[in-house]
């Protein structure tokens, strides 16, 4: 984009200028920020009034700033220096509203000042904002032929609010929380309750948890507490609740996750279903406008084909669960076409072929497939390959644990995803988030819990919203 200035003597009283834009909740996050303000009217998400089906107002002065991008850019433009300017507002601004932005030069004054009147409207005509600038014009004649701000990312997690906003409604799950003895999964799961996602029985030792709510100002009244003190005890003691129906579901505490497993698959647990237990992360990644799937991440580690092809069941069942009608499935290696020499490329292979052949059902299953064209169309489109999911993955299946580990937690920590983790081929649903996880981690992870437990109940997905 080519920008030009110009000077005090290419410009008479009566030009004009004007532009166009859209008010969007992206831009008030942006000046909050810039501006240090917080007022919670002017803030996405604050529900200020009680009522969340009024939009987003946006602050007076982000308005008035609208006018800094004519004058910065065409009358006068680049060079321009502003010295005086007031305002006059009549009406306010509202996330989505489309508006104009006009100036026109009223006066000139020796040796370079304009007098401008200042204009923002709706599209519509209606007047938002209008004042005088007073601005000198550049020094210099200048041409810009290629000026751009750097590029913005405002991080939400809207996919993750859908999933939460979906299980209003359902049915709470009766939930072992096993161990939580440590301040974020004892906060993880009162807050789950607190959102009707789960009713907790909590699984450890009374004295520790009572002291830990205490420490955190939560109350443990009305929650049924099962004595219990080793990792190895409270495992087997909430692998006995979900045996004897007394649970629903099970969620990790501060234990490993290998003894909770354990336990799990343990012979006596009668837990183990007909497919071999795997870990999905489901992951609402900033830039990305679906939800990502990855598996196993945490499971299996070197798994073989029949594994994998359990793994892409798993994952395809809860993607559907979510609301993904008919998941695509990206079988990652890391190369996309089949070698001999890279085993994972061989795999892929076969699961594409099972699939096609309806030994693995629900979804659509590509592969080998590389990260890059896995996710990104250009990416695919360079590389020549024709496939309905290449660029389209929302489920990726990794070659084993230590890929899939690195790529979700890169993406967690460095890409800012919200991350949530379920085992999934167990008879109840374990949800299996890491000890560095927040509550919100865990909040989310009871979420996919009640969605899949309604999923399988009704062969329906409770998310019906487009993203």
């Amino acid at each position: 984009m080519t920008i030009e200035n110009r000077l005090f003597d290419e410009i008479q009283p009566g030009d004009t200028a004007r532009a166009s834009r859209v008010c969007t909740e992206d831009d008030l996050v942006v000046f909050a920020h810039a501006s240090g303000s917080l007022n919670p009217l002017h803030l996405p998400g604050q529900d200020f009034d009680g009522d969340p089906s009024t939009p987003t107002q946006a602050p007076a002065m982000w308005v008035g700033s609208l006018v800094s991008q004519v004058i910065g850019n065409q009358l006068p433009g680049p060079g321009a220096e502003h010295r005086t300017q007031s305002f006059t507002f009549h009406r306010a601004v509202s996330a989505g509203d489309a508006l104009v932005i006009s100036v026109r030069v009223l006066e000139k004054r020796e040796p370079r000042l304009l007098v401008l009147q200042t204009q923002v409207s709706l599209a519509s005509g209606e007047r938002v904002a209008d004042g005088v600038a007073e601005v000198f014009t550049p020094l210099e004649k200048r041409v810009y032929p290629h000026l751009a701000a750097p590029a913005l990312s405002v991080v939400h997690h809207r996919h993750a609010e859908r999933l939460l906003a979906a299980c209003q409604g359902l049915a709470a799950l009766t939930t072992a929380v096993v161990m939580p003895h440590d301040r974020d999964s004892l906060e993880g799961a009162l807050l789950a309750a607190q959102a009707g996602l789960i009713v907790p029985v909590l699984v450890g030792d009374p004295a520790v948890l009572n002291a830990l709510a205490a420490q955190l100002g939560l109350s443990l009244a009305g929650i049924e507490v099962v004595a219990a003190d080793t990792p190895a005890h409270c495992a087997s003691e909430a692998a006995g609740l979900a045996r004897n129906g007394r649970v629903q579901a099970l969620m990790k505490g501060s234990l490993h996750s290998d003894v909770l497993l354990a336990q799990v698959v343990a012979r006596e647990s009668a837990l183990r279903g007909e497919r071999r237990l795997s870990h999905v992360f489901v992951l609402d990644t900033p830039g990305l406008d679906h939800l990502l799937l990855i598996s196993d991440a945490a499971i299996n580690i070197a798994p073989d084909l029949m594994t994998k092809a359990d793994i892409v069941r798993n994952a395809i069942d809860l993607a559907r669960a979510c609301g993904i009608a008919r998941p695509r499935v990206g079988i990652l290696s890391a190369v996309e076409t089949i070698n001999p020499n890279i085993p994972s490329t061989l795999d892929a292979a076969i699961l594409s072929k099972m699939a096609e052949r309806g030994q693995i059902e629900g979804g659509i299953v590509d592969g080998p497939l590389a990260m890059d064209n896995a996710i990104d169309i250009d990416a695919a489109r360079s590389k020549g390959i024709r496939s309905l999911v290449a660029g389209r993955a929302e489920v990726l299946i990794a070659p084993n644990l230590e890929a899939g580990n690195l790529l979700a937690k890169e993406l967690s920590f460095l890409s800012h995803a919200q991350s949530a983790g379920l085992v999934m081929g167990a008879r109840v649903p374990v949800m299996l988030t890491s000890r560095a996880d927040g509550a919100p981690a865990r909040l989310l992870s009871c979420a996919l819990a009640v969605l899949l437990a309604h999923w399988q109940r009704t062969g329906t997905s409770a998310v019906t919203t487009a993203p």
